[in-house]
Parts: structure tokens; C-alpha cells; sequence
């Protein structure tokens, strides 16, 4: 019978089904960080247990490290004291860590990638909502709670019911100074904050196929901000040239072997969805959020919302409280919008190729009077290629902090955070009531490019303009 990748990776990690109907996954990947591990390893310290498959568990620390000074200890005692847990815990149980030191640190959804650990055909838990960035590589990727990482380390498996499985088909061609980011925003506004529960996105189509894999991890990575538990991409030539020669990736006579198997996860050519959606890339747009929710998103060409427009009362009262949140005036254009931070970086948009798509255009212009902008590698990796291909120096020239590798302003668990009620372009992927640290911070997203257009005019700008993007 024909299966989606979905189906093909769900069947080949049951070991069993439960009394209650879930299904007992067994989850061939963990991966954790310094801030949902600490009580995980606690509880199996309290049952006596150990670590089921130590070689399977990766870690780093990212969150709460701080993006301008490194070394330890740091100012903040408790990021300090996570820190220093995590390595003991890493060294008790026996699991590979990359700190600070092995030059191999970063986010966490960034590094896997990088070193090969991602790999298609697999599940791959982590606690941290934006695991399915590694959907990218057909994987089945999602975050978990600090209980189900506690399962994960003591059994290797979770708990969990399946999946419908939603193809969200973007065919055609993107305008210039169109990114992934854009598409995601797009879908995530088109079917809602809650329109993927109970749904994982596989995404195709011609733009899709075209992507490169950092591209489709943008977009994967966002899957959960429009409410689906993961998202993916059928693996293909694309994947299997980007996973060659990492460290963790096959090697030698394996290679062959590992990319035959990884093919035959792909989704069949006839098979079944829940639900298919087809957009037309034509119809996207440099997109841009004015809301607290992923899915309050207009085109940049476009106005804020009116609560007086809206459709219902619940719409109403969602785009009011929005608009009272964020300070800004209904139907009034988003271009325009003063900014006080700009932020590129996180597990969204703090890649390589971010960096050299920003520093492409960025380079000539200066940073406007009175805006702070920020400028995160997500990993140290991409931080040292950055530094060679001189990246770092247009950064620093048009007045851009250039930091360490970290989650950074994307939340607030470390020093980077929004003060009062400053407005952030950022091309990070949430743009909650308080997410970057200060409970009045008010986020916009966007993507890299339009994150330095609006740094440079210090308001909100089309980048297209601003650039002469063509």
C-alpha cells in the first residue's frame, strides 16, 4: 500500500501500542540543551536509572549563553550553574557534548544539522518546540516536555498518538527579495496559528524541490508556529549532497547503502493525505507580522488590520487586543513602523546562508541613528566561515553587533532581551506577549533582509526598495 514519509517512519519506529491507544515511538535521536535537561536527569537520578542509549542523546548549550561575552563564569550565576550541569551530566551518562570550548557549540537545531546527526528516516525528540527544523531532512521531528525527555533518556521511546498528515504543495516561482521566511509566514497566515493541530505538514512542490536545505529548514522550522506537531521535507539529491562528508554522516562503503535507504522513505507517488493545500508562490509577498501571534502577518504592500473589518466578534476582539499590545494604529500601513532593535539570528534565520544573503545587499549602508541591531551566527561553525568570508566585517561596518553563537534576542533567556516597550524586527520565529524580555517588547518578524532594510531606515521598509532587490 502506498505511504506517505510519514506513515513509512511512523510504522518503523512502533514497538507497541499502548493500553490507552498511543502508540510507544522509539526515538532514534535526542537531543538536548542546558534548560529542559537538568530535572530530566534529576527524575532518572531519583529511579536509579540510567541512560537507555547514550550514543543516540547529543548535547549543547545555547539558550541562556550569553552572545557577547563567553567566558566563565558568567555574570549570571544560574545560566553558570546550568551550564556547569549539563557538562556533569553529560560526563556521568556518557553523552557526546558540544560546549563551549569544542568550537563545535550552537542552537541546538543548528547544529544537528551541521555535523550530520540529522539524518532522513528517523525521529528525533528534543525539548524545544522548533525540533521540527530537522523535518528539513525527512525526518519525523518534534519538541517534547522535560518529562518526555526524561522517558526518552531512560527508555529511548515516547508516548504519543499519530498523525494526519497535511501536503502543503507552493508551486511556481518567488519574486525577488521573496525568502523562505516569507513562505512560512504565509502559510502560517493563511491556515492559522491552530490550523496544523493534530496535523504534520509535509511541504512540496516545485519551490520546495528547488530549495536549498537551510531554506527548508526556515520553513520547517516554523511548522509549530502554525500549530502542527512537525513538518517536513521528502528527502533528494539536495539533502544527500548538503549530509556528505559530515562528521556524523556515513562514511566510505556505508554512504551508498545509507542513501538507497534514506530514497525509499520519500513519500510514494500515490500516496494518501488528510488534506492538501496548494498555493502559488506568485502570490507571496515580503511578509511581515503586526500581531502577537505567528499568524497576524500582512504583506509588506499592505495595512494593519481594522477590528471594524473583521469578520466575527472573536476576530474582532483578537485583532484589538493585538493592536493594543503592539501600540499600533488600526488601518494603518506596517511600512512605515518605527524600529528601535533589529535582530538576525536564531534557530529560524541564523545560518550561513542568511549572513551571506544579508551581507550581499548590507554592504555600503549604515544602521539608522538610535536603532540597536544584532547580528547572531547560530552556531560557532558558521561564525568562523562567516569571520573567513570577511561576513562579519560588512556586518560590523554598517553598525551591527556581530556576537557569539546563541539563541540570543529570539527569548528571553539570556542577557539579549527588548527593554520596555521597544519594537524588534527580528527573524526570529515567535512574536509572543513578552518573548524577547521585556513584558511591554513588542516583535515584528520578518526575514534577514527585510530585518536590515528596516535597521537601516529604522523603521519597517521593503527591502526590495531599500536594496534595490531585483
Amino acid at each position: 500500500m502506498a505511504k506517505n514519509l510519514y506513515q513509512k517512519v511512523w510504522d518503523e519506529h512502533t514497538v507497541g501500542t499502548l493500553q490507552d491507544g498511543r502508540n510507544q515511538l522509539f526515538i532514534g535521536t535526542h537531543l538536548i540543551h542546558e534548560v529542559t535537561s537538568p530535572q530530566a536527569f534529576g527524575m532518572l537520578r531519583d529511579l536509579n536509572l540510567k541512560v537507555k542509549y547514550p550514543k543516540r542523546t547529543f548535547a549543547t548549550v545555547d539558550h541562556i549563553v550569553p552572545t557577547d561575552n563567553q567566558q566563565r563564569p558568567f555574570a549570571d550565576p544560574l545560566a553558570d550553574a546550568m551550564i556547569t550541569e549539563l557538562r556533569k551530566n553529560a560526563e556521568e551518562f556518557d553523552i557526546t557534548y558540544f560546549d563551549l570550548a569544542s568550537g563545535m557549540q550552537g542552537i541546538v537545531h543548528v547544529v544537528g544539522p551541521e555535523q550530520g546527526i540529522t539524518q532522513p528516516g528517523t525521529t528525533i525528540a528534543c525539548g524545544d518546540s522548533h525540533t521540527a527544523t530537522h523535518g528539513a531532512f525527512g525526518a519525523i521531528a518534534f519538541g517534547i516536555g522535560t518529562t518526555q525527555v526524561r522517558d526518552v533518556l531512560a527508555t529511548q521511546t515516547i508516548a504519543m498518538e499519530g498523525l494526519k498528515v497535511r501536503r502543503i504543495n507552493v508551486d511556481g516561482e518567488l519574486s525577488p527579495g521573496v525568502y523562505a521566511k516569507d513562505v512560512a509566514l504565509h502559510i502560517i497566515r493563511l491556515l492559522g496559528a491552530n490550523g496544523g493541530i493534530g496535523y504534520a505538514y509535509e511541504y512540496g512542490g516545485s519551490i520546495f524541490d528547488g530549495f536549498t536545505m537551510e531554506e527548508r529548514m526556515t520553513v520547517c522550522n516554523m511548522s509549530i508556529e502554525g500549530g502542527a506537531r512537525c513538518g517536513y521535507v521528502n528527502p533528494d539529491a539536495t539533502t544527500f549532497e548538503f549530509l556528505r562528508n559530515r562528521p556524523y554522516s556515513p562514511k566510505d562503503n556505508d554512504w551508498d547503502a545509507a542513501v538507497e535507504r534514506w530514497q525509499s522513505y520519500a513519500s510514494d507517488a500515490d500516496a494518501q493525505y488528510d488534506d492538501i493545500v496548494n498555493i502559488n508562490a506568485a502570490d507571496i509577498e515580503p511578509t511581515v507580522t503586526w500581531g502577537i501571534s505567528p499568524d497576524q502577518g500582512v504583506a509588506i504592500s499592505e495595512s494593519i488590520p481594522d477590528p471594524a473589518q473583521a469578520k466575527n466578534e472573536v476576530e474582532r476582539a483578537s485583532i484589538e487586543e493585538a493592536l493594543e499590545y503592539m501600540k499600533l494604529p488600526a488601518g494603518a500601513a506596517i511600512k512605515g513602523t518605527h524600529v528601535d532593535v533589529a535582530f538576525i539570528g536564531s534557530c529560524t534565520n541564523g545560518r550561513l546562508s542568511d549572513f551571506r544573503e544579508v551581507a550581499k545587499y548590507l554592504k555600503g549602508h549604515k544602521v539608522a541613528e538610535g536603532v540597536k541591531a544584532l547580528a547572531v551566527p547560530g552556531s560557532q561553525i558558521t561564525a568562523v566561515i562567516c569571520k573567513k568570508e570577511g561576513l562579519d566585517k560588512v556586518f560590523i561596518d554598517a553598525g551591527f553587533e556581530w556576537r557569539e553563537a546563541g539563541c540570543s534576542m529570539c527569548l528571553a533567556m539570556n542577557p539579549d532581551k527588548l527593554q520596555g516597550d521597544q519594537l524588534c524586527a527580528s527573524s526570529s520565529n515567535r512574536n509572543f506577549k513578552g518573548r524577547q524580555g521585556s513584558p511591554t517588547g513588542r516583535t515584528v518578524l520578518m526575514s534577514p533582509l527585510m530585518v536590515a532594510a528596516a535597521a537601516i531606515k529604522g523603521e519597517i521598509a521593503d527591502a526590495r526598495e531599500v536594496f534595490a532587490v531585483n
